[in-house]
């Protein structure tokens, strides 16, 4: 009992410490632009020792290593380009609390109501964590849609949705692939949470399906 207690007050002084990040990255460029990178790096050098104990074929762990590299690039050079938009910037800031939101929605409705196992790839995972992510996904996207952007239709519902659902599905492949590696986390850098891959898996899914959904929408 202490030893979850313990490892959820470093959860929560995590958290606090990533709320903090997100609002420096969101005020200031030049820490978006510089944080990204540092970010990126780590997420890479997760993946390649995650992806050492599973993948003994040379070639498959190569093909797999530069494709991971090559996204997370990809990924951090078009949030940063469209970050000096306003509207783009606030665009992708929602989608990110959206992917936050999923998040503390299937952790909290997860550890209130429990109830039956979502998959055996990950055993913590509920149908009550599931449904719990998108309920929270759907309202913290609308509220700031509407807060920041001043507009709100059934769209944004189905915004919420599909960026809950990617979130969870991006969650889903690295809970996978950590099985077969047989570790708990994608590291340690971040105490109560693990690594800076089991926090960003499901952003790096959900953040680009999600925008270009609401591109095709509109």
């Amino acid at each position: 009992m202490k030893k979850n207690d313990n490892n959820l007050k470093k959860r929560i002084f995590t958290s606090l410490v990533l709320i903090f990040v997100f609002l420096l990255f969101f005020s200031s460029n030049f820490f978006l632009v510089y944080g990204l990178i540092v970010l990126g790096v780590f997420s890479v050098l997760e993946f390649l020792q995650l992806s050492k104990r599973i993948f003994k074929n040379n070639f498959t762990f190569l093909f797999l290593n530069i494709f991971f590299i090559s996204y997370v690039f990809l990924f951090c050079s078009i949030f940063t380009l469209f970050s000096y938009q306003v509207e783009l910037k606030f665009i992708l800031f929602i989608l990110l609390l959206g992917c936050i939101a999923s998040d503390i929605g299937g952790f909290i409705f997860g550890k209130l109501i429990k109830g039956p196992k979502l998959t055996s790839i990950s055993p913590n995972k509920t149908y009550a964590g599931c449904f719990g992510s998108i309920f929270l996904t759907i309202i913290i996207v609308s509220i700031f849609f509407y807060y920041f952007l001043g507009f709100f239709n059934y769209n944004i519902l189905l915004i919420g949705l599909v960026v809950s659902i990617f979130c969870q599905i991006g969650d889903l492949i690295f809970s996978y692939l950590k099985r077969k590696a047989k570790v708990k986390d994608t590291g340690n850098i971040l105490p109560g949470h693990g690594g800076v891959l089991d926090r960003l898996d499901g952003i790096f899914l959900a953040v680009p399906v999600s925008f270009l959904f609401l591109t095709l929408l509109h």
